[in-house]
């Protein structure tokens, strides 16, 4: 048996920044994943400016793009434009590397990665957490942070409970260089025609990541949106190298944080950004908490954080997906007016938060008009 003060189940964003700050704070700290990295991960792989803070100083993050024009659809409808003055809208970068720069800086740390490393069971009691390995092996800690993602084991043992569902299908599309000097620094975003849903391009250099996400429950049509989105588009001709899906799950405002010594971060926390789905943010912000907290040994500390820095962004989505869900095309109406634009890009510079921009008074007024 090997003790260690702080494990951590799952090596993604939230995992690997929980290690990267339990590590530096002087703590044991162990990461069990199941996977090798570099590994590939459905996701847009969109960073807002809340992602990037919170990694900046740890790695050099890995942008393919750096978005500087938006161009928004209505059901392929309507289309506008916006360009962003100083900085990137958003830095785009491919999961695998982003993550694996992320175990690099964990491990420099001072942390541990254990890859290709399944867990089987987690139990505690005596003050203590142990962990069952795949192989036999039983690993013990003072404390764990769940980061294996809202299916994995650690949300069901702490009881998470999501209230928003949704199904996100993405294919990643080699594209030529012609495509790449069309698309580069350039995003396009569609609101779509199921209640909630959008479809987005996302550049990355010689590949293009293009996906749908839509409300659980109506998988087919979430599939034909994809296909129509990419005809529409001329590229529904290319073989993608990806085709892939998941579901995003959101917690209930009541979802438990922590059971005992174990804490939950990230995806198994169900913390994510309602209106957009975005998730990376939320997983490198909460992971960090928890690491800081697991380490200074105040688990308590954790709850109170994430209720204070990301529940209330998560309260603010929650009535922008209501209001958009019901009237999507004066949404998007509202949107290209100067209030509404600059709402948006001020959430993915990380100038603002979705909860003080909802309570300016343009964005409330139209906030009312959406009913």
């Amino acid at each position: 048996m090997t003790a260690w003060d702080v494990a951590i189940i799952g090596g993604g964003p939230a995992g690997l920044s929980a290690a990267y700050e339990s590590a530096r704070r002087g703590a044991r700290t162990l990461v069990l994943e199941k996977a090798t990295h570099p590994r590939y991960k459905t996701c847009g792989g969109g960073l807002i400016g809340h992602s990037v803070a919170a990694v900046e100083g740890r790695i050099d993050i890995p942008a393919d793009d750096r978005i500087e024009r938006a161009e928004f659809t209505n059901d392929g409808r309507s289309p506008f434009s916006r360009s962003t003055k100083d900085r990137p809208l958003l830095t785009m970068v491919r999961r695998p590397e982003f993550d694996d720069a992320l175990r690099s800086a964990a491990e420099q740390a001072g942390a541990t990665v254990r890859q290709a490393t399944a867990v089987k069971a987690v139990e505690q009691g005596g003050g203590e957490v142990r962990i069952r390995l795949a192989g036999g092996e039983e690993v013990t800690a003072s404390a764990a942070i769940g980061a294996d993602g809202s299916s994995g084991i650690t949300a069901r043992l702490v009881g998470v409970e999501y209230g928003q569902v949704d199904l996100g299908l993405e294919v990643e599309l080699p594209i030529d260089a012609d495509l790449q000097a069309r698309w580069k620094g350039r995003l396009l975003i569609d609101w779509g025609p199921l209640p909630g849903s959008y479809a987005w391009v996302f550049p990355k250099g010689d590949l293009l990541t293009v996906g749908v996400i839509a409300a659980r429950g109506d998988g087919e049509r979430t599939k034909a949106y994809l296909r129509s989105f990419l005809e529409r588009l001329r590229l529904r001709d290319i073989e993608p190298v990806h085709d892939s899906g998941h579901l995003t799950r959101c917690r209930t405002p009541q979802s438990p944080l922590r059971k005992g010594n174990i804490l939950v971060a990230g995806d198994a926390a169900g913390l994510l950004e309602p209106w957009t789905r975005e998730g990376i943010s939320f997983a490198t912000r909460s992971g960090a908490l928890a690491g800081a907290a697991a380490a200074d040994g105040d688990l308590l500390r954790y709850e109170r954080d994430v209720h204070a820095t990301l529940v209330p962004t998560m309260r603010a989505g929650a009535r922008l997906l209501a209001a958009f869900s019901r009237r999507p095309a004066l949404f998007h109406t509202i949107l290209r007016t100067p209030p509404g634009w600059r709402m948006f890009e001020r959430f993915c510079l990380g100038e603002t938060s979705f909860e003080d921009t909802v309570e300016r008074f343009p964005v409330r007024q139209a906030l009312r008009l959406l009913g």
